[in-house]
């Protein structure tokens, strides 16, 4: 009987401290998911309920590199505004643009960058507050002006030359054809070039046809970053001690290599006193043309980081995208070598200037870089103060707005068979071989998005990118250089493609064809 009462009372005993702390942990977790469900100012958008109860889809989505792929599918089924975490919504309609992103009228409040997404770029034109951005981007203005690209016309041209010359040793001056990995031949290209624009010295990737351990930093922060932005979304204190005990290797090694590497090549170009068209001369310059507060030596090199950053994996990305859409699409491969081998009669006219001849080539460049934006990342805001009506939706302050290129550019409703490959649609005709273009929602595509954070570069890398297209196709014709390649598309992005080899046949194009088309 003693025995029977012990068991009673130990059965009706309190919960310990223990099992009290999960009981309330649990009645919190599920408070906040019925709140975000029920409740909050965004529960009326359409979307997954999953997704907006919680930020754990999201975060899963993100870290799986297949975000944009994951948002086109729900706006694919839930329209064009949709809330994809508990204060998050994602926008797909063209007009989203310029409503997010957009100059302001009068008395209206900026949608902030993302304090978290931007929080390693708070010291140059890419995440500065307001004032910052004018300021920075008033003085780099200079270095892509229409005068500082010609006077950098001779310097870039150098590179492409020397592109164009380790290419033609690789199939023996012309005359075998070889298969390469053309992305990385882009990579090298690119970098070199905006190396010199920015430090005054390149990363000599042509020279030695490798990657600069730099360079290798850059395409490691990739992926890095995509961690490192999850511990800053839900940790935001345990990155400082993750880095504190382990200072060797932590989430945000390669992007402290890349911060140092531009500080001590600032400090070397400023030292070294030269007068040349690059971008540490026309920050100088420009702080002294506008009258401004000049940038400070680590705002120099947070630009100079941003720049190599910016004007060089996104170019290189969008010319491996072009060329490996022309080694899969004969018939536009076919229509482009021949206005370029038709406008132009000898290599040598191929400059900035007379590229811009090329409309069909405009137009093969802007289809690839809708199917593979060169930046795939959403690029957010935070509503402003007060909030927004935005596509007819009231969106509450510190809502983050986002919108996906990836996701935008594959939607059904924007674009006529938006996952084929036809540049046609962006020429004058609103048809092609059958194919009627409704083309009242091709404003989606913006590459180097608008308003007044649009990408100062614009210009500049179009030119580039034209150039060393058009210089590659008057050499050769380009063909799939095994059936791996194909899965080029298939790359995972962490606001960067973390791109899959792309291993192209090169094929040495015969004189007599470079002036009659093909």
């Amino acid at each position: 009987m003693e025995i029977l009462d012990r068991t009673l009372l130990g059965a009706y005993q309190p919960f310990s401290w223990p099992m009290w702390l999960v009981g309330a942990a649990i009645a919190i977790a599920v408070s906040i998911v019925l709140y975000n469900l029920l409740l909050h100012p965004l529960s009326s958008l359409p979307g997954p309920k999953l997704w907006a109860a919680t930020p754990i889809p999201y975060t899963r989505a993100w870290l799986s590199g297949r975000m944009s792929n994951n948002i086109h599918k729900l706006h694919e089924r839930y329209g064009d505004v949709v809330r994809v975490a508990p204060n998050r919504v994602s926008f797909a309609h063209p007009d989203a643009y310029n409503a997010i992103r957009g100059h302001r009228k009068a008395g209206h409040n900026e949608h902030g960058k993302d304090p978290i997404f931007y929080k390693m770029s708070l010291h140059n034109i890419l995440g500065a507050n307001r004032h910052d951005h004018a300021r920075f981007r008033k003085i780099l203005s200079h270095g892509f002006s229409a005068r500082a690209m010609q006077d950098q016309q001779p310097l870039i041209t150098r590179y492409i030359d020397l592109l164009m010359r380790r290419l033609q040793d690789l199939t023996n001056g012309g005359r075998e054809e070889t298969v390469t990995d053309i992305g990385a031949w882009f990579n090298f290209t690119t970098f070199d070039i905006i190396g010199d624009l920015s430090f005054g010295v390149p990363f000599g990737c042509l020279e030695t046809s490798s990657y600069h351990p730099w360079v290798t930093a850059i395409l490691h922060g990739v992926k890095e970053f995509g961690m490192l932005l999850v511990i800053n979304w839900h940790f935001p204190n345990l990155f400082k001690l993750v880095k504190a005990l382990s200072p060797w290797y932590h989430p945000g090694k390669h992007t402290d290599e890349q911060g140092e590497y531009a500080r001590v090549q600032v400090a070397k170009r400023l030292s070294s006193g030269m007068e040349r068209p690059d971008f540490i001369q026309a920050l100088k310059n420009g702080a002294k043309a506008n009258n401004g507060r000049p940038l400070t030596t680590e705002e120099m090199a947070m630009n100079a980081r941003l720049l190599i950053l910016a004007g060089s994996e996104t170019t290189a990305t969008a010319l491996s995208a072009t060329t490996y859409y022309l080694a899969t699409h004969p018939r536009v491969h076919a229509r482009l070598a021949e206005e370029v081998r038709q406008q132009f009669k000898s290599e040598d006219e191929i400059d900035f200037f007379n590229v811009n001849r090329l409309k069909y080539m405009l137009a093969v460049l802007d289809e690839a870089m809708r199917l593979f934006p060169p930046v795939p990342a959403n690029l957010p805001r935070k509503a402003a103060k007060g909030g927004d009506v935005i596509l007819g939706w009231q969106i509450p302050q510190d809502t983050g707005l986002e919108i996906w290129p990836w996701a935008v550019n594959h939607l059904s409703r924007n674009f006529t068979e938006p996952d084929k490959f036809i540049p046609e649609r962006w020429l004058d005709a609103n048809s092609f071989n059958g194919v009627e273009f409704d083309k009242s929602r091709h404003g989606a595509l913006q590459p180097f998005s608008v308003g007044p954070r649009n990408c100062i570069g614009k210009n500049l890398a179009y030119v580039e990118m034209r150039v060393i297209l058009a210089r590659l196709i008057w050499n050769f014709d380009l063909a799939l250089g095994d059936e791996g390649s194909r899965a080029f598309p298939e790359a995972k992005s962490y606001g960067l493609w973390i791109k899959k080899p792309l291993n192209i046949r090169l094929i040495p194009v015969e004189e007599t064809n470079q002036n009659n088309g093909r």
